[in-house]
C-alpha cells in the first residue's frame, strides 16, 4: 500500500489533464484522416 500511496502522490488519481483530452482527440483525427486516406482498410497490400 505504501507503493500505490507513492504513485498517487507523485502522478496523481489517473485523471488526465484538459490540455492532455484536447491533444489526444488532435492526434486521434490525424491518424483517422491517415486511415481515410489510405482507403479505410485495415489491412494492405504487401509491398514487393
Amino acid at each position: 500500500m505504501k507503493i500505490s500511496k507513492s504513485i498517487n502522490e507523485q502522478f496523481g488519481q489517473g485523471k488526465a489533464s484538459p490540455e492532455y483530452d484536447e491533444e489526444a482527440v488532435e492526434g486521434m483525427k490525424a491518424m483517422s484522416y491517415e486511415f481515410k486516406v489510405q482507403g479505410n482498410r485495415v489491412y494492405l497490400p504487401l509491398a514487393d
